[in-house]
């Protein structure tokens, strides 16, 4: 989710964020500069200190954009408001963006800058990059609890390269980390291992009221020191701790090296469920060659049209790699409430963000026009995004003309 939204004119308050749709394309006009998304991260260095990272897809025509251009065409501002729709201030500033707080990681411009926490519980940071010597801006707005300390809130994922924390929830078994603070402190850290495999998104029009969380049972416990190299060898759920006492710890899932791609047999099975019926399944599942029955099955949907079939099924598995980009929590993206409505429905055309909520709105699909999707955030022990859906019976016109769709190869 980018969390980003573009406005020619400068804001005086903070409404609900606009944010951009997901999985737009860099502009086709030769060297314009554009910002296509922002994703941002807080870490608090102690009680009077917060440092900001934000990643920022930035190109010039099609190509990623260097730190260099990004240096002498755009300006950084933020203002901390108390909440979302208030005129509170909390505090402000401009931000000089220099070789020293600008880098280059994983293709992205990653703008580093610090402040000084304000004296309340929470407050909503909105970052601001401004094209110099035009009316072009693109936002960001990142909910901060400057009040708790929270092992989310001081620890991050860091690789061994680099000072700038990983921007997901996930790593791969062969990827050595650290989990470390801004003190870069010594200190252990009390890790819980969870091998529970958990249950991919229910149907958006099954309104049957939930039986309640499931029991997870804890399978090991072990300590691990911050700052230290490790690596996770066993795929799974790993939940960090600081301080045993408190509800939400730090949420790491471990996965294999091909991911976000799916491309082992059964792996490539599971995504199907949301387009498929239970005897389609069932069918896959029973039979002695994973590989073979899942030709069978797009070929059949195709009626027998290679062709077709091949490009629906690249199709589809790039939707499920871009939902484990990006909605991965504590389980695969697409398993998530949003992962399963971006797989089936695309990219939203419009999202609104407040503090608990996120709407996404599909202004065209089908003969539906203006179709909104609510996603509530809700308390986790695993980590702090994640949201839910509120499920309505009346989304059949819009869903089932959708998965029918791709079941007829119409998806592009």
């Amino acid at each position: 989710m980018a969390g980003c939204s573009s406005s020619n004119t400068p804001s005086k308050r903070i409404p609900e964020a606009q944010v951009r749709s997901m999985g737009q394309q860099a502009a086709d006009v030769p060297d314009e500069m554009s910002v296509l998304a922002i994703k941002s991260k807080y870490l608090l260095k102690d009680s009077t200190q917060t440092k900001v990272f934000l990643y920022v897809d930035a190109y010039k025509g099609k190509n990623r954009m260097s730190v260099e251009t990004f240096l002498a065409s755009y300006n950084l501002n933020y203002v901390i408001y108390s909440d979302y729709g208030t005129r509170d201030r909390l505090g402000y500033g401009n931000v000089k963006l220099s070789a020293e707080n600008v880098q280059l990681k994983d293709e992205k411009i990653v703008v580093t800058y610090e402040f000084d926490s304000p004296k309340k519980d929470q407050g909503v940071l909105l970052s601001e990059l401004s094209q110099i010597g035009t009316l072009k801006k693109v936002l960001n707005d990142l909910t901060i609890p400057f009040g708790q300390q929270q092992t989310n809130d001081v620890y991050a994922i860091f690789d061994l390269q680099s000072n700038i924390p990983l921007q997901r929830h996930y790593v791969r078994t062969s990827e050595t980390i650290l989990i470390n603070s801004l003190q870069q402190k010594t200190t252990p850290l009390q890790v819980f291992y969870y091998s529970h495999d958990f249950d991919p998104a229910g149907s958006p029009m099954n309104t049957s009221a939930k039986s309640g969380a499931p029991t997870l049972n804890i399978d090991s416990s072990f300590t691990i020191l911050s700052g230290k190299a490790i690596r996770f060898e066993k795929e799974g759920l790993y939940n960090i701790f600081a301080d045993t006492t408190q509800q939400e710890g730090m949420g790491i899932l471990v996965v294999n090296d091909r991911f976000p791609k799916t491309t082992q047999p059964e792996l490539l099975l599971e995504p199907l469920l949301y387009m498929s019926t239970n005897t389609e399944i069932k069918e896959i599942q029973t039979s002695e060659n994973y590989k073979k029955s899942l030709d069978k099955y797009w070929l059949s949907l195709m009626n027998g049209n290679a062709p077709l079939a091949q490009q629906t099924i690249q199709n589809f598995y790039a939707r499920v790699e871009d939902a484990n980009n990006l909605f991965t929590t504590y389980k695969e993206g697409w398993k998530t409430d949003k992962g399963m409505i971006f797989i089936v429905l695309g990219p939203p055309d419009k999202v609104q963000r407040s503090k608990d909520k996120e709407v996404w709105t599909y202004t065209q699909r089908g003969n539906a026009q203006n179709v909104n999707f609510t996603f509530n955030r809700r308390n986790n022990q695993f980590v702090d995004d994640h949201y839910e859906l509120v499920r309505y019976a009346e989304y059949q016109p819009i869903w089932y003309p959708a998965v029918e769709a791709w079941r007829n190869g119409i998806i592009r």
